[in-house]
């Protein structure tokens, strides 16, 4: 461990800091009074002015020419300063000696040798430390480290450097053997050189003349009889050539007899060991500023200010921070091994250079806006003389106390420790730069401060014992500080001031370029301590700067125009004078002086009125001597004047007694009306008990201050404050008793800032009883008082109960009381927390309780109550229903993440886990979303399983849509179900099925899909439902199956999908082949007559293109439309007998039987029930159904005849050959078919039938082919009888057909007739068929009977039902036909003439 370093600087705490608004700045002298009281605790404050005001600077910038002061920062120190005085004594003795003194180093640091010579001192001296072994205590209190033997190394160097010094001092014979050993020991190990302080010395030039000058030995000239030089030790003048010769006294000495022995001749000055004696015995010079040899401008002295703190700190000098200045300031000025210079422009007059501040008749010249600055009491060249300063009635100028004083200051410039002359005020004005950094000490510690400096740096005021008066010394406030003196601080920013009060030590140093201004001024609260500052400058002997006795006197002349305040205190320090005064010249009178002469020392400068002895000026009287002209005493040293018989002294006054008192009467009479207010202000603010007034009456002697404008001072200030307390006093006891304030329980605020506490309250009701003056609210307040302590014992006890829902009407009635009183209860907010825990507590009850919240508690409401829980404040009741919520909420959302994981779980998990956790939720009683949805998700899956177990159970056929649907379901459960991969496995191979039939029958691009090319056709043609008319009715039920109504392809297939069984499916394809047969019949005739001979052709719309008949047509064997041959693609050879479809009715490709018999052989072993798979085996049963039919017509013809035949005979025997017109008219366009087409009209019904029916199915017969061939040669010899061809339906389109029909037949039992000839409409409803569902075989000839009377004459009927169906009648044979079976509309049939089929064929043949 290394010796301690200095500590780091802590910066003492902050003075005031003052804002004064502009009233408080208009008048300087009462906001200053006015702070007083807060500022002088600290002895200095900051004044910050109002923003706006901002003078401008008015010194002559260019004839500001000053000469600095030299300031060694490491010299201002008090302790450094007596380190380096003792250093410069050490290194001056080992000069003299002829050896240079180097400062030892101990542990890598410099040696401190004052603080090792004092230790020394204190320990008893050397001997005794050596004796008793304490250099390891020494060098322990110097900072060094045990067991490192530093103390055997200081006892070297002290008893190489220090000891002889010491033996020096003390006269101890120095030729004693102990000190020769340590001469000859005299070698310094790890030296440094050390920097001695330079001194002011009168330099002499000398004249280098060989002759003069004087040589070290003895000359070398023929020895005299007797010796002229010997050594003045030995007495011996032997070794001659050893002898030397001594530069202050010539005296002789042999180098070997001195002490220390020199072994060569010193090439300096040497001194006798005589000579030695009187050089050190010499007292040091007074210290001081030495002044700088450059004179600078305030330019040049910027520029070299602002170059040393950028070099100093290697920055540039905005940038340095002000705590960083500080710390190194005080570094700095704490250490001897550095040497910082800095200059200071300090004391530079004003009245030769002008003031930073503009001044009336001044060479500045003021703007208009700034010409209030002239007169503004805060402008330093008024302060000073300004009516309320005392400092105005001193006749003279004084530079820096009524003359303001200019301070340029550069980086590190500082000013030392110090208190203003006459211990007045003094305010310092920062007109621009760099802060100034001050410390203060309060009036009241100014002795503490001096005897502390004192104390640690007495040999400074040894010599200068008024040093604290120099302004030469500094000491660090934290030393200051830890020997109790009160330090504090403040940074002084450019526009601010900074005022220092009576007796307050201030000091502090500049942080860079700036300029400052400051003055003195005195109030009338200054007088006394102008006195008692006089008495002790007369101590110190020091001068004064103006006589306080002759300003009070010039005050005391001017009594009618002084202020009352400023008379009262000039009465009492003229009483004090006048008696003091009386006293001495009684002295002086009996020590015998008889002389008295009438003297007026005013006329006379203060230098040359001064007291010889305490250099105090003297002005009301002093003693003089003829023995010494212009040259007198004051009367406190009377003793000291000369030594002449007192007789021959001579008093000389300048006043007599009898003048001074007529002067204090008079300025006492001026001060008896303000005495008299002040001596009954005093009675009352002393009164007691019953003799208290009241307020009033302090507000009366207020009303006559402001009336007789007494001036502000300490009794009025405490007379305003006790009237203030008093009223407020009053307020606040009417507001209490009142409860004006509203509550806070009301309107849910807090505390409120002015509200007493119960105890404050107490203190205030002692308050009120202490008051100077008597309240009528003091014993209303104390009743109050004691109703506030009632409701604080009835709310402890409460308090001090358990929480129960119970007392929430309780504790509601003590807050509505104890918020009346306007007082802060401690209660209040424990009865609100008590009141929220208890609500809490019913809240938690209300959640719990089944019948209120049957669901339980949710997360959400747990999560809510302990949160609410948590803010409350800790209780018993409350923490254990916290833990168990806290449990409950733990557990459900343990079980509510569980369940989240299970039901998101891939793979999903079995049944069987999900079962386990629903077993562990049982008991827990809270709601849970989570949970709940697990549980509907078992059972969920439960249902799927026993669905998927009924339907392999019951051995039925599945249904694809069943399926469909429970693997859709199956995937919306998150549950692993065993069943589902057999369920996928299905829907997958019907899948690919239904691919392989579109394959098989879809065209390319074809726009139908599957179901619909297998299905029968709902719809045929474009424009079939704009000639249908919508038949309203009712689904009419058939046995006890209710029918569904069928209105698109959707509906079919739906229909399909929730058949139960083959035989229902086939039923409702069979409805919609009876739909699709009607549909193409109509259809077929609507194109048919559309094609009619009378028909206009520019008025017919046909083809894909919606065109006119024209050119080339080609007409469609299924819907009988003709369409342009360039629009469509027609035969690939026109002359081969194949019948020619048109895009719409060509749906598929029409595969052979084999492929369509292998698909449905492929479906049947998938076991799966699909519309597509039931339209198929329909398909399937309809065409073999056909091919028997078509094989009976085929054989039924002429088998003589044969294909060629046939071929030969067809264009003969067709009616539309190639390229013939087709029904040409006069004024038609003409227009011809390009292709072969069956005859319709002369094909009966049944081959129509059965060829349109062969035509429609979707699948390539050879018999389809062989019939189209033989109807395109014409009709069979012999035609198929009505009845065999009613047998070759299919089962199924009988009962369908039947139902139909039967419903026709019910209308036509009703009697229901057609209202005209034209239409006629069934208006009832049909009757509801019987629940029992009819079988083909069931169904009697009778039946067959009645449907056949309820058939309208059109070869293929569509029966048409529903409660509104349209006839209409032919014209010519007066035959009735359905609206629907002819193709026409209500309106046409009402607007024209009807002609059926057979009766249009007839009538064109007639015409041919």
């Amino acid at each position: 461990m290394t010796q301690r370093g200095p500590a780091e600087f802590t910066p003492p705490p902050e003075c005031p800091v003052f804002e004064p608004s502009w009233e408080e700045f208009a008048d300087p002298f009462a906001f200053i009074n006015k702070i007083r009281p807060i500022a002088e605790k600290t002895g200095i404050c900051k004044v910050r002015p109002p923003p706006d005001w901002q003078p401008p600077f008015a010194c002559d910038v260019d004839r500001l020419h000053f000469t600095p002061r030299i300031q060694r920062l490491n010299e201002l120190e008090a302790q450094t300063r007596v380190k380096l005085n003792f250093l410069d004594q050490i290194a001056k003795f080992w000069e003299l000696q002829g050896c240079t003194l180097k400062i030892p180093h101990v542990e890598r640091k410099i040696l401190d040798l004052y603080q090792l010579n004092r230790l020394v001192a204190e320990e008893g001296g050397f001997d005794l430390v050596c004796r008793e072994r304490r250099w390891t205590k020494i060098a322990m209190t110097m900072g060094f480290a045990p067991g490192k033997a530093v103390g055997s190394h200081l006892r070297a160097h002290y008893e190489r450097v220090l000891y002889p010094y010491h033996l020096f001092h003390s006269g101890t014979n120095l030729r004693c053997h102990y000190i020769n050993k340590c001469i000859r020991m005299f070698v310094l190990e790890r030296e440094v050189p050390i920097q001695v302080k330079q001194e002011p010395v009168e330099i002499k030039e000398i004249n280098p003349e060989p002759e003069k000058c004087k040589s070290r030995y003895k000359k070398n000239i023929p020895p005299p009889p007797v010796d002229l030089y010997v050594c003045l030790v030995c007495g011996k003048g032997n070794d001659e050539d050893r002898l030397l010769l001594c530069d202050g006294c010539d005296d002789s000495y042999h180098t070997f007899c001195l002490i220390p022995p020199l072994s060569d001749v010193p090439k300096g000055d040497w001194r006798c060991p005589k000579c030695l004696a009187q050089e050190c015995s010499k007292p040091q010079e007074a210290f001081g500023f030495e002044q700088a040899c450059r004179d600078y401008s305030l330019k040049s002295f910027g520029e070299m200010a602002d170059s040393f703190k950028s070099d100093y700190f290697n920055m540039p000098v905005h940038m340095v921070p002000t705590e960083l200045v500080e710390k190194e300031f005080w570094r700095l000025v704490g250490t001897i091994e550095e040497d910082v210079t800095v200059e200071y422009g300090a004391d530079i007059a004003s009245k030769e250079f002008g003031s930073g501040f503009p001044i009336k008749g001044g060479k500045f010249k003021v703007a208009p806006h700034d010409e209030k600055y002239l007169q503004c009491g805060w402008n330093l060249n008024n302060m000073a003389m300004m009516t309320p300063s005392v400092l105005t009635h001193i006749t003279a100028d004084i530079c820096g106390m009524t003359l303001p004083w200019l301070y340029v200051g550069m980086c590190f410039s500082s000013f030392c420790w110090h208190i203003e002359d006459h211990w007045s005020y003094s305010i310092n004005y920062l007109h621009w730069g760099e802060p100034k950094t001050w410390y203060g000490a309060p009036g009241f510690a100014a002795e503490q401060l001096e005897a502390v400096m004192k104390k640690l740096a007495p040999e400074l005021f040894e010599s200068q014992p008024d040093l604290l008066h120099q302004l030469v010394t500094i000491m660090n406030p934290n030393t200051l500080m830890a020997h109790g003196v009160p330090i504090y601080r403040t940074n002084q920013c450019a526009g601010e001031f900074v005022i220092t009060f009576p007796r307050s030590y201030h000091s502090g140093f500049n942080q860079g370029f700036n300029f400052a201004e400051a003055v003195n001024f005195c109030t009338v609260d200054w007088m006394p301590l102008g006195r008692q500052c006089v008495d002790h400058y007369r101590q110190l002997h020091r001068y004064c700067v103006f006589s306080h006795d002759e300003m009070v006197c010039n005050m005391a002349m001017k009594a009618g125009s002084l202020d009352v305040v400023l008379a009262s205190a000039v009465q009492k320090d003229m009483r004090l004078m006048i008696k003091e005064e009386r006293e001495l010249r009684d002295k002086v009178r009996k020590m015998g002086v008889v002389q008295c002469e009438l003297f007026e020392y005013d006329l006379l400068a203060d230098d040359e009125r001064q007291c010889v002895k305490c250099r105090t000026t003297c002005y009301l009287s002093a003693l003089t001597c003829p023995c010494r002209p212009g040259v007198q005493v004051c009367l406190h040293h009377a003793h000291d004047l000369c030594s002449c018989p007192v007789s021959n002294y001579t008093l000389n006054y300048r006043f007599t007694l009898d003048d001074l008192y007529p002067m204090m009467n008079a300025v006492q009479q001026r001060a008896e009306s303000y005495d008299e207010w002040a001596a009954r202000v005093t009675e009352v603010m002393e009164a007691k008990l019953d003799k208290k007034r009241n307020v009033t009456v302090f507000r009366a002697l207020l009303g006559e201050s402001d009336e007789k404008s007494f001036p502000e001072n300490d009794l009025l200030r405490q007379l305003r404050l006790v009237t203030q307390d008093a009223e407020k006093c009053s307020s606040v006891a009417q507001r209490l008793l009142n409860g004006k304030r509203q509550t806070r329980y009301r309107t849910g605020g807090g505390n409120s800032p002015n509200q007493l506490t119960v105890e404050e309250m107490r203190s205030f009701v002692r308050q009120l009883y202490n008051l100077p003056c008597s309240l009528t609210q003091a014993p209303l307040l104390k009743d109050l008082l004691n109703s506030i302590e009632d409701f604080q014992q009835h709310s402890e006890k409460l308090l001090f109960d358990e929480v129960s829902a119970d007392s929430v009407s309780e504790i509601e009635s003590l807050l509505e009381e104890g918020s009346q009183f306007d007082v802060f209860l401690p209660e209040l907010p424990l009865l609100r927390e008590r009141l929220e825990q208890t609500r809490w507590l019913t809240g938690v009850q209300q959640a719990e309780d089944p019948v209120s919240n049957p669901c339980g508690l949710s997360l959400d409401s747990m999560r809510r109550l302990i949160d609410r829980g948590v803010g409350l404040t800790p209780h018993p009741s409350t923490e254990r229903t916290m833990a168990r919520l806290q449990e409950l909420l733990t557990i459900s959302e343990e079980m509510e993440e569980k369940a989240q994981a299970l039901l998101k779980a891939r793979p999903p998990e079995s049944l069987e886990t999900l079962s386990s956790m629903l077993t562990q939720i049982d008991g827990v009683p809270a709601y849970l979303p989570n949970c709940l949805l697990l549980q509907d998700t078992v059972n969920r899956a439960k249902e799927w399983l026993q669905e998927a177990e009924d339907l392999q159970v019951g051995g039925q056929t599945l249904v694809l849509s069943s399926v469909s649907d429970m693997v859709l379901r199956a995937h919306a459960i998150p549950v692993r179900l065993e069943p589902l991969d057999q369920l996928e496995v299905l829907v997958s191979e019907v899948q690919a099925w239904k691919e392989s039939a579109a394959k098989t029958f879809l065209i390319k691009n074809s726009p139908f899909t599957l179901f619909e090319v297998l299905c029968p056709r709902w719809e045929v043609g474009s424009s079939l439902k704009k000639k249908m008319r919508k038949v309203k009715g009712e689904c009419v039920s058939s046995g006890k199956k209710k029918l569904v109504k069928l209105d698109s392809m959707s509906d079919v297939e739906r229909a399909l999908s929730d058949s139960k069984d083959s035989a229902s499916a086939m039923f409702t394809l069979a409805e919609v082949r009876l739909k699709e047969q009607e549909s193409l019949c109509s259809l077929r005739a609507a194109n048919e007559s559309k094609l009619l001979p009378t028909a206009d052709c520019a008025a017919l719309r046909v083809c894909v293109c919606q065109k006119p008949p024209m050119g080339a047509m080609l007409q469609c064997e299924l819907c009988r439309d003709a369409f342009h041959s360039v629009c469509v693609r027609g035969p690939s050879d026109p002359l081969d007998p194949e019948a020619w479809l048109c895009p719409l009715c060509l749906r598929s490709t029409k595969p052979s039987l084999d492929k369509i018999q292998t698909l449905l052989s492929s479906l049947q072993r998938i076991r799966v029930r699909l519309p597509e798979g039931d339209a198929l085996r329909y398909m399937i049963e309809r065409a073999g159904s056909w091919q028997r039919r078509a094989r009976e017509v085929i054989d039924s013809y002429d088998h003589s005849l044969t294909s060629q035949d046939c071929r030969r005979a067809s264009p003969t025997l067709s009616h539309r050959t190639t390229g013939a017109a087709l029904y040409p008219s006069p004024g038609s366009v003409s227009f011809m078919h390009t292709q072969n087409c069956i005859y319709v009209p002369g094909l009966s019904s049944e081959l129509e039938e059965l060829m349109v029916e062969g035509l429609l199915l979707q699948v390539s017969l050879p018999e389809a082919q062989q019939l189209y061939r033989l109807l395109l040669s014409g009709p069979p010899t012999t035609n198929t009888s009505h009845t065999e061809h009613r047998d070759a339906i299919t089962s199924a389109e009988k009962k369908a057909k039947r139902r139909m029909n039967r419903e026709e037949t019910e209308i036509r039992d009703r009697g229901i007739k057609p209202k005209s000839k034209k239409q006629r409409m069934g208006t009832e409803k049909r009757r509801e068929r019987k629940e029992a569902s009819v079988s083909a075989s069931d169904v009697s000839q009778s039946e067959d009977s009645e449907e056949d009377m309820t058939q309208c004459p059109a070869k293929n009927c569509l029966q048409p039902e529903g409660e509104e169906v349209y006839w209409v009648q032919c014209d010519c044979c007066n035959r009735w036909f359905h609206m629907i079976c002819v193709g026409v509309s209500a309106e046409l049939a009402a607007k024209e003439d009807y002609m059926c089929v057979t009766c249009s064929t007839t009538n064109a043949g007639r015409r041919k």
